[in-house]
């Protein structure tokens, strides 16, 4: 890894649910991520982007120009980024509509850069997950091969809505490994892109 540069790592909280788990994942992740002196992290919560319901033009042809000032304060966001952890709620068998309009609004902001998913629900959002990772492939986003699969996320919080202690113990070791491995990816990529420069 390159150690003269810190890499950008969003970390996107994937569901804005009432009592959702996704913000608390985040957090916990985005806290590993912070261990890591290569990478600067940053949480980005859907919440705060009121998105339309997306209805314009192709992002493909728009040469990275949106009328609307949340998507492109959206995607200013996602262009400085090197790396991408999704929180990856399973409701219904899927992902959210609300992830999926936030990935369809911009398009060349994602394209090249490298993405991990923390899922969570009672198959610890396998489902949902293998979904995102035939749509990321279409945005050009190179999925990493580690998850974490949080199983039945509502045992894990107290009567106040916050994690109980220790509640994601035990997920620790894949955590850490999946972020080791996006920073990894985001090293090599940009490496690649270096090399092609140069060339």
């Amino acid at each position: 890894m390159d150690t003269n540069k810190k890499f950008n790592i969003k970390v996107i909280v994937g569901s804005t649910r009432q009592g959702r788990f996704g913000d608390k994942a985040a957090a916990w992740v985005a806290d590993l991520a912070k261990t890591n002196e290569n990478l600067d992290v940053e949480v980005l919560d859907l919440r705060d982007y009121a998105f339309p319901f997306f209805e314009g033009a192709s992002p493909k042809t728009l040469g990275g120009m949106y009328a609307d000032p949340v998507v492109s304060k959206w995607a200013a966001q996602i262009a400085e980024a090197d790396g991408f952890i999704f929180t990856v709620a399973e409701y219904n068998a899927g992902y959210t509509a609300v992830l999926k309009n936030a990935l369809d609004v911009i398009y060349p902001e994602w394209n090249g850069k490298p993405v991990a998913y923390v899922g969570y629900g009672a198959m610890g959002g396998t489902r949902a997950i293998g979904q995102l990772r035939q749509v990321a492939s279409d945005f050009k986003l190179e999925s990493v091969a580690e998850e974490v699969h949080i199983m039945a996320p509502w045992f894990l919080t107290d009567e106040a809505g916050g994690l109980k202690a220790g509640a994601l113990d035990e997920y620790v070791e894949a955590g850490k490994a999946l972020v080791a491995s996006v920073a990894t990816a985001a090293a090599s990529i940009a490496g690649a892109r270096g090399a092609k420069v140069a060339a």
